[in-house]
């Protein structure tokens, strides 16, 4: 009997027991592949180098406190650690990434694992860098882009000569919607290199529940309650979810918002709230367990979306697999999404009053929770899954094929 595929997943975007939300849906797909059978994995997600846990150092005390080899799901996870320098630390990150993660790919091969292929998720810096031990160790290499990698650092001209040196160096590149394939090859990657796997849904953990239960579970009752769901950081304009809701509230008296997540933004949103006269509608929950989601989901009339841009954003199709319409910008992937008027809108003019008049126009046109279930039920996973056991499996027969063998010197220039 063959033995199964072995893949070395690459990317610094993946949970641990710290952050136990980082970069979940990274993990997602991968837990997808394995339950395919087909597929054995290990996961190297460097994290920075931090000398001290102590509180007063907030997100980087929690660098600190990540074990370096941990379990989740089953899966054995490897947290090497890298320098992160200030201000030029961007600049030099593929390389810093590449060198502190040599010592501990040699130590996995000399163990037993000698895996196929290299599945690097986040273009930049994680790609860049597995394109560097990918040719270190004479493996293929498969990138996924996810959304802020291309979109934002792929506006720097240094990130972008190098993403597209990654680019070369990969079998495929991968994009999670097609606007971000369309925005790989405007950075210059080859179109025969690039390929469109979404994101699906896990429809048996995202289902509807009874909507009573849900909100006595969640401790909220309003009518309309609108729910907002993404760190609390600028671009997820959870402000203008704020500013819909004074807007809406003449005519829905009754209506919340719900805003999940965490992140620096907490306190200005709070004030802000209390300045437009609505803390009392406006509830910052802060972060939530994704096994806790569903409830939230299934509890809310409508899942907002505001965004200033997305790559394929999975609390969409989460909140619609649970039964709930969606009102969402019109950036990246979401247009992808958010299909047709069966499960939601779309905000064309990403500003308050555009917001809350889509708003009105859902709420009014009622939208049945059961066509939204539905509609979710088209973005399972099975056809995605496939895609990657089919390319894997191509790119890793192409390697044993007769070649030269790597050039053991050492890491490239880029």
């Amino acid at each position: 009997m063959a033995r199964q595929l072995r893949t070395l997943l690459f990317s610094t975007l993946y949970p641990s027991e710290v952050r136990p939300i980082h970069g979940v849906f990274v993990e997602n797909r991968l837990r997808e592949l394995l339950a395919s059978g087909a597929v054995e994995t290990r996961v190297m997600a460097p994290v920075p180098w931090f000398p001290s846990r102590h509180r007063r150092w907030g997100e980087y005390a929690r660098f600190a406190g990540v074990a370096p080899r941990e379990t989740r799901h089953g899966i054995e996870v490897l947290h090497p650690r890298y320098p992160l320098i200030p201000k030029v630390g961007m600049t030099i990150a593929p390389a810093l990434l590449a060198l502190a993660c040599v010592g501990p790919l040699r130590r996995l091969i000399a163990g037993g694992f000698d895996f196929d292929l290299i599945d690097a998720h986040y273009f930049y810096p994680d790609g860049v860098a597995a394109a560097w031990l990918a040719r270190r160790f004479g493996k293929p290499l498969v990138i996924t882009a996810r959304g802020s990698d291309v979109n934002l650092i792929g506006e720097y001209a240094l990130a972008r000569r190098q993403m597209r040196w990654a680019a070369g160096r990969a079998g495929a590149c991968i994009g999670v919607s097609q606007a971000l394939a369309d925005r790989m090859a405007a950075l210059g990657v080859p179109a025969d290199k690039l390929l469109v796997l979404r994101n699906g849904v896990d429809l048996e953990r995202f289902r509807p529940l009874d909507r009573s239960d849900a909100r006595r579970r969640i401790g909220l009752d309003a009518s309309p309650l609108l729910l907002s769901v993404g760190n609390l950081i600028p671009l997820k304009g959870h402000d203008l979810c704020i500013e819909a809701l004074a807007a809406l509230l003449p005519e829905h008296p009754g209506a919340a918002l719900a805003i999940v997540g965490a992140g620096p933004l907490a306190p200005a949103l709070r004030a802000q709230a209390e300045r437009l006269g609505i803390a009392q509608r406006v509830h910052l929950i802060g972060g939530v367990a994704q096994i806790e989601l569903a409830a939230w989901y299934s509890a809310c009339d409508l899942l907002l979306l505001a965004s200033s841009r997305e790559g394929w954003p999975n609390v969409l199709l989460e909140a619609m697999a649970c039964g709930a319409p969606v009102v969402a910008t019109a950036v990246g992937g979401v247009p992808e999404i958010v299909g047709d008027e069966s499960c939601g809108r779309l905000v064309r003019q990403r500003d308050a009053r555009t917001l809350a008049s889509t708003l009105r126009q859902t709420l009014a046109a009622g939208i049945d929770r059961a066509d939204v279930r539905r509609y979710a039920e088209g973005f399972g996973w099975a056809p995605t899954t496939q895609a990657q056991l089919d390319l894997f499996n191509r790119l890793a027969r192409a390697a044993q094929a007769p070649r030269s063998a790597p050039n053991p010197s050492g890491m490239p220039h880029a």
